[in-house]
């Protein structure tokens, strides 16, 4: 049988540096992180196979001035006629929960410390030290987050993330009795977003250009700060926000990709494999491309290389020239970016999805997932 196991906290780090540790052959399980106070959200094309209770949002929206002004507009029906099926917001942990609950009981153990041992080869299998014992694999999925453990160890000359030059926080609150549309606003050196959930709760996010490190003593105050200025609804946003509810993480990319996203028997997953700014919302959406074509692949790990490398590593390139982009500090370039946007807008209409396109249109490698033949993890 399946186990999964979750490291514990231990001064606010996951035990053993790893967030999922998952092992198949002779034994199986995996290590995951709580994911009560993650916040991330991915807006993607809703899955074929989505359980119709599972609680997302879909809707109009665009892109805004921090005066109101709306730069350029898009609507969920012109979506959902471009991708397939609507864009969606899907909190992270409602994903997590619905998917381990499909796991046969006693599958998720929880606050269990794990480390890569041995990575194994073509001749042993791989080898998990958990405190109960080691686990011996034939195939290791590490998706242990953005300064993972098993990467350093697969591959300790390379160099690691990078800082991408800006912080982030974000909250996910009830905001009663507000109504207003999906919104991204770009300022000078720092966005916002706001997204309503299907549940009533508001999922807001904020990037601005700061040093590695810098932290507020209130985050909820700095908030403030920035943006409570900018238009309703983010000055109701922030009024509705406790400054517990606050999360703030600089962000960090892989300037440099991996040679590989496997050794022996161990495969690389999710921002263990490609950490990317979040710019494009694509972490989560990532992660999950990467484990439906591992699952094609997991004889031959070279192909799920093959077939993930080259896509990651464009988007994380992309992820990064928008994030330049939406955070110009210039007045000036800022100034220009915003009238360049209005204007090409009203001149191309559904401009912000055509540029979404080549992210959006992935299918998964062959049947039954994808009603046409593809090749492994591109159309």
């Amino acid at each position: 049988m399946p186990v999964v196991l979750e490291p514990a906290l231990q001064h606010g780090a996951f035990v053993g540096g790893g967030r999922w540790f998952t092992a198949f052959g002779r034994h199986r399980g995996i290590l995951a992180q709580p994911v009560g106070r993650d916040h991330g959200l991915s807006p993607g094309p809703v899955p074929r196979h989505r359980p119709p209770s599972m609680p997302s949002s879909s809707s109009d929206g665009g892109l805004r001035a921090p005066g109101g002004r709306w730069l350029s507009r898009t609507s969920a029906e012109a979506a959902a006629q471009r991708f397939g099926g609507p864009l969606v917001l899907l909190h992270r942990a409602t994903l997590v929960n619905s998917l381990a609950a499909r796991l046969p009981p006693g599958t998720v153990r929880t606050a269990a410390a794990a480390t890569l041992a041995d990575p194994g080869d073509a001749d042993r299998p791989a080898r998990v030290r958990t405190p109960d014992g080691e686990l011996v694999a034939d195939l290791v999925v590490a998706a242990d987050g953005i300064h993972s453990a098993v990467r350093a160890r697969l591959f300790p000359e390379h160099p690691g993330p990078v800082f991408s030059g800006f912080t982030t926080w974000r909250v996910v609150v009830p905001v009663p009795g507000v109504a207003f549309a999906s919104h991204e606003t770009w300022g000078r050196g720092c966005l916002w977003g706001t997204h309503p959930l299907k549940d009533g709760r508001v999922y807001a996010y904020a990037a601005a250009v700061a040093p590695a490190g810098e932290r507020a003593p209130d985050e909820r105050a700095e908030l403030l700060r920035r943006f409570g200025d900018w238009h309703d609804p983010i000055p109701a946003v922030i009024a509705a926000t406790r400054p517990e509810d606050v999360l703030r993480h600089d962000v960090h990319h892989l300037a440099t990709p991996l040679p590989a996203f496997h050794r022996g028997r161990v495969a690389l997953l999710g921002d263990a494999a490609h950490p990317m700014p979040p710019t494009l919302g694509q972490g989560g959406n990532q992660a999950i491309e990467d484990a439906v074509v591992l699952a094609h692949h997991t004889d031959a790990l070279a192909a799920y290389t093959a077939a993930r490398l080259p896509r990651t590593t464009a988007i994380t390139r992309q992820a990064v020239r928008a994030a330049r982009f939406s955070m110009a500090t210039g007045r000036a370039r800022t100034a220009a970016r915003d009238t360049a946007i209005a204007a090409l807008s009203r001149a191309v209409p559904g401009l912000l999805l055509r540029g979404f396109a080549s992210i959006a249109d992935w299918r998964p490698p062959r049947p039954p997932y994808a009603s046409g033949r593809t090749t492994a993890g591109n159309r």
